[in-house]
């Protein structure tokens, strides 16, 4: 299959955690298809803009592949970061409230998190096209720091380094007065969720041409 654009994503094993995200969200990463979501009033317009990127947390954000690059290099390239990388863990994961959505982000000591993600943006940034002017333009909307600003020209992406928190989104942007009724509810569809919380795999998505993202392939970390 031919795609637009690559990301590396943390995206759970096959389990109760990644069917939890299938379900809530409707699509399936793993699989690269849809899944019938919980008959909850509301449940598919909120999640609507989360879908097509499935249950993950973001390592390196979407890019297009740099001119002279292939699919091929791209995964062979991140198969040797990976296995100089290591795996790493945190205390598990909790349901929580960034500004106006709702995620699972990660309880504890997170630097080893953060450490993966910064190998992952470092490392691949050379399969990375350049942002072209409208793609800065969008990003730039959102009220940058000048830190933030600094990092989108010069990774791709805003939200990296410093600035990067690892999430696993279950929601797009909610009304203000309905963020505690959707965090219950979801809290009543959430699995057990992991204690410890293990990251010790990656994995390289792409955008198909409907839009959505799927699972290309998965790499142990094993540095």
């Amino acid at each position: 299959m031919s795609y637009s654009r690559f990301a590396i994503y943390f995206v759970p094993p096959k389990g109760a955690l990644a069917g939890f995200g299938a379900r809530w969200l409707g699509w399936d990463l793993l699989a690269g298809a849809t899944v019938a979501q919980p008959d909850v009033p509301g449940l598919a317009a909120i999640t609507r803009r989360p879908r097509k990127y499935g249950f993950h947390g973001t390592l390196k954000a979407p890019f297009r592949l740099a001119d002279g690059r292939d699919p091929e290099g791209l995964r062979a390239a991140i198969g040797v970061m990976a296995a100089r990388c290591a795996p790493t863990r945190c205390d598990g994961l909790d349901l929580s409230r960034i500004g106006r959505f709702l995620a699972l982000t990660p309880v504890g000591e997170t630097g080893g998190i953060e450490r993966v993600a910064a190998t992952c943006v470092r490392d691949l940034d050379g399969w990375r096209a350049p942002l072209d002017a409208a793609e800065l333009a969008r990003r730039r909307r959102a009220r940058l720091s000048a830190r933030q600003d600094a990092s989108l020209t010069r990774w791709g992406y805003p939200y990296v380094m410093e600035d990067f928190r690892f999430h696993m989104t279950l929601t797009g942007r909610l009304a203000v007065d309905e963020v505690e009724q959707w965090r219950d509810i979801a809290a009543a569809h959430l699995p057990d969720l992991p204690a410890p919380f293990v990251m010790d795999a990656i994995a390289l998505v792409g955008e198909r041409e409907d839009g959505c993202f799927e699972v290309i392939q998965r790499y142990a970390l094993t540095g």
